[in-house]
């Protein structure tokens, strides 16, 4: 916490020189900030497959599928202020997650083949509000958050604020964001412990987040625009998942039908610090084409360590049709406690086979074409439709693990 304050200190004390440097604007017209209200109808459609899954200690199936449609409404509540409410659900479906327990199918228990008890699927429902006020110049934009989530196991709520200001004409932005998540598990433990004598489940099955996110955004030319930021996350608490299995290389295995038996769930240490570092480029080329680029580093202090850089190219086709290739490379060291099915050992203290936590690289492939009229033209009841937006994402890691995302939006504005 000490690396919060010192960071918040300093940041503080720029955006006050910057306030005190600043040529204050007067203006006898003052434009909203929103119009009119807009609505945003979003879904995506995930789909996931691999053979290393955590649930079953590093190996078996990871097939999974997740439907999510949201909605989000963006309403001007003056000429300062905007109130954003955010409501979505996710419904998957997940062979991995079934086999929490594996003996409640019709067929006999296997990590690759999905159980279909009650675990095999749910639905995590989300709502959020945020409200946010600019000043009359527009310099100075502050905003408070909270938010609720909810699915069988699991319940949070989350609550922060931002602020964000602008000087040099607008060509410089400063901003600071804080948020706190306060979770709880309703904790589930793979069947075949839940009798055992020795079996030792968590007795704290809450989790709580603290970040602070600080940023710089500066216009250098008329055709390039950069930006950082520094992002710090401190998570204590719950950090394991209940239900993911490891087995232990000094212990005979257990095995019933096709199904190696756990020998403890995953062990991990109850805090975690995180902080990424990333940068921006985005450059105009010409009306038609435009470079957007990205780089972040991120490390913690379980010793995982990645890169993740980014390239998108914007192609404007028409003047209102623009098409979005991309690709993302992605890559990490492994945690300090991570190690695949059945090479742990009983006597150490942490330990886990979730492959998320491995050494790995990734790519990720991507499309998009969007729409946008921002004159509304064509309407549909008392809403013109400002824009459409469809994507898609194939992501590919060399663990073995690959998935297909296909997501989409509708803005309209109210008349």
């Amino acid at each position: 916490m000490k690396q919060f304050a010192l960071i918040l200190a300093l940041f503080s004390s720029i955006l006050l020189i910057a306030q005190d440097t600043e040529q204050e604007e007067t203006t006898s017209y003052k434009k909203r900030v929103l119009e009119s209200t807009e609505i945003d109808f979003l879904t995506s459609y995930y789909t996931q497959d691999g053979d290393n899954a955590a649930v079953t200690g590093g190996i078996g199936t990871e097939e999974l599928t997740d439907l999510t449609p949201t909605i989000v409404v963006s309403i001007p509540l003056n000429d300062d202020d905007v109130l954003t409410i955010d409501a979505g659900i996710s419904a998957y479906s997940s062979a991995s997650s079934s086999n929490v327990n594996p003996f409640d199918g019709n067929a006999a228990a296997n990590p690759f083949v999905a159980s279909t008890g009650a675990s095999e699927s749910d639905i995590l429902a989300t709502f959020s509000g945020t409200y946010s006020h600019s000043s009359d110049d527009r310099n100075s934009i502050w905003s408070a958050n909270a938010a609720i989530a909810t699915e069988y196991d699991y319940f949070s709520i989350g609550f922060g604020g931002s602020y964000t200001k602008l000087f040099n004409e607008k060509n410089t932005e400063l901003s600071i964001k804080a948020n706190v998540f306060l979770d709880t598990w309703n904790a589930i433990y793979p069947s075949e412990l839940r009798s055992l004598p020795s079996f030792i489940p968590f007795n704290d099955e809450s989790r709580n987040s603290y970040s602070i996110g600080l940023g710089f955004s500066q216009i250098l030319t008329k055709k390039l625009q950069g930006s950082l930021s520094v992002d710090l996350i401190q998570q204590e608490g719950l950090l394991s998942t209940p239900f993911q299995r490891v087995q232990f290389a000094d212990v005979d295995d257990f095995v019933v039908q096709e199904f190696t038996y756990a020998d403890d769930i995953e062990r991990l240490p109850d805090s975690r610090f995180k902080i990424a570092v990333g940068g921006r480029l985005h450059y105009y080329i010409n009306e038609f084409l435009s470079l957007r680029t990205f780089y972040r580093y991120y490390t913690d202090d379980w010793g995982i360590n990645s890169h993740t850089a980014s390239v998108e190219v914007p192609i404007k086709i028409t003047d209102k049709f623009t098409v979005y290739p991309s690709y993302r490379f992605y890559n990490q060291t492994e945690a300090d406690y991570f190690a695949p099915f059945n090479q742990h050992l009983s006597t150490q203290e942490f330990y886990t086979s979730d492959y998320d936590l491995s050494n790995f690289d990734a790519n990720q492939y991507g499309f998009g074409v969007s729409y946008t009229d921002i004159f509304t033209k064509l309407h549909i009841w008392k809403f013109g439709l400002k824009s459409i937006d469809l994507r898609f994402r194939q992501y590919e890691r060399n663990t073995g693990l690959s998935s297909s995302l296909f997501s989409g939006g509708v803005n309209f504005v109210m008349d």
